[in-house]
């Protein structure tokens, strides 16, 4: 009788370790989510500060559903890239950054990861230019929860003098 009151205590025991481990990855997969994210944003970050001139050719929404088309702006490791235009470059950077969020970030069935660059016109000359850069993305197998996660960050480009 001891024997089964303390086999029954240890495997109660035993469910609440394999429990507690469980929530450990799936905490250390969430996080690991969390980190891509700033990664990509701070990714569309620089390439924007890089390329201060191009201005509203950042902004996502005037690409429509198809999305911008890589210009091969930026070389590879198998081919080389050629000279861009401003506008071009800034097309040839949102391209290749959806397509990083798309590998990187995972969707949840039909909801893909969403990957945003909202252009805020300055309100007058000599005045700074603003972009929201955002992701959204829903974490594998989570149906109880259908919001998606997303992180977003301003990125303030200041005007430059005239040389």
């Amino acid at each position: 009788m001891e024997t089964l009151v303390a086999l029954v205590v240890l495997s109660v025991g035993l469910l609440g370790v394999a429990a507690l481990l469980l929530q450990s990855v799936r905490g250390s997969r969430t996080a690991l989510f969390r980190t891509h994210a700033v990664n990509l944003v701070s990714d569309m970050a620089d390439r924007i500060r890089a390329n201060g001139n191009a201005g509203a050719a950042y902004g996502t929404a005037q690409y429509g559903a198809g999305g911008p088309a890589v210009s091969r702006c930026a070389p590879t490791m198998a081919l080389s890239g050629t000279n861009c235009s401003v506008n071009q470059l800034a097309q040839d950077d949102i391209a290749r950054w959806r397509a990083d969020v798309l590998a990187t970030l995972p969707g949840n069935g039909a909801n893909l990861p969403a990957a945003v660059v909202q252009h805020v016109a300055p309100p007058g000359a000599g005045a700074a230019e603003r972009y929201i850069v955002s992701v959204q993305w829903q974490e594998p197998g989570d149906t109880n929860n259908p919001d998606q996660f997303s992180y977003r960050s301003d990125v303030v480009i200041m005007p430059r003098p005239a040389p």
